[in-house]
């Protein structure tokens, strides 16, 4: 087993097509079926359950597929350890909120772009959970995500402080007017933003019951819908500042205890830590925005 043939696997059970792995790795199909076959035989399991409509891992396969990830990142990262010599280059693959790119990174990576032309930043947005998952399957090399977090594999560190707040369209004058409200709904993002739960929480406490909410994967679709009356959410308030300037949302302030929300940034302990990556957190560490100011 070397980690060519853990590369081959870990595409057949992503795709769950022999296939699509092999289009993926630019080899024929029968290439894939024998390394998948051989893998198997040396490991005396099967990892995959062959079907009409490809394959489904079995579960000893869904049992080394943790692994697969963090071997290849060990071999990436000392490729990157080898060539490091200090000045930021290469690749360098972060994962952050919505919120947190609209508000913190998109001026703060502009500069690192700017500053370290030699390195090409990919960076993906997601849920905290999704986000959490890409690091620990390492995915990516590090995700701004929101506090708290306890993970056994993480290191985190705080990089910004944003207040969060009630928005809702301009007709609601008082977060106590949502009482009255029959079949309130809330705007938000996939499950595993912890915004979401936050306001879950928020209005349970109130005692408000709301309808399923609705789902969007779009920071300004979110705040489209609230400004529209469609239904309610919460997020930094350096994130609908312009919107409420505008007059299209009203902001409410949350009680002591629920407004502060901590942007971590986390990165599995046992990876390197590249001088690209070191680069970017100095740039993103010089202290929090104030909560009151804009963006």
């Amino acid at each position: 087993m070397d980690a060519s043939d853990l590369r081959v696997f870990e595409a057949v059970s992503r795709h769950g097509s022999m296939n699509r792995a092999a289009q993926e790795l630019h080899t024929v199909q029968s290439n894939v079926t024998a390394r998948i076959r051989a893998l198997e035989e040396e490991l005396g399991v099967s990892l995959f359950q062959r079907h009409a409509r490809g394959v489904s891992t079995t579960p000893a396969g869904q049992r080394i597929l943790p692994f697969v990830g963090r071997i290849a990142k060990l071999l990436a990262d000392a490729r990157t350890a080898a060539l490091d010599e200090g000045s930021p280059s290469g690749t360098l693959a972060i994962g952050s909120l919505e919120t947190t790119m609209a508000l913190r990174l998109s001026p703060l990576l502009g500069q690192f772009a700017k500053t370290y032309p030699q390195v090409r930043l990919v960076v993906t947005t997601g849920t905290t959970r999704r986000l959490i998952d890409d690091v620990v399957a390492c995915r990516v090399e590090g995700a701004f995500v929101a506090g708290p977090v306890s993970h056994p594999d993480l290191d985190h560190e705080v990089v910004f402080r944003e207040e969060l707040v009630l928005v809702t369209s301009p007709a609601i004058g008082a977060m106590e007017d949502l009482v009255g409200i029959t079949d309130l709904k809330t705007i938000v993002f996939q499950i595993g933003c912890s915004y979401r739960q936050r306001l879950e929480s928020l209005l349970a406490d109130m005692g408000i019951v709301t309808s399923k909410p609705l789902e969007f994967g779009s920071l300004d679709t979110i705040i489209s819908c609230v400004s529209a009356g469609v239904g309610v959410t919460l997020l930094p308030k350096g994130v609908v500042a312009a919107a409420h300037r505008e007059g299209r949302v009203a902001i409410h302030q949350l009680p002591s205890g629920r407004s502060l929300v901590e942007t971590l940034f986390v990165r599995r302990s046992d990876a390197y830590t590249s001088s690209a990556m070191t680069a970017l957190l100095d740039m993103a560490r010089p202290g929090p925005v104030p909560l009151n100011s804009t963006p």
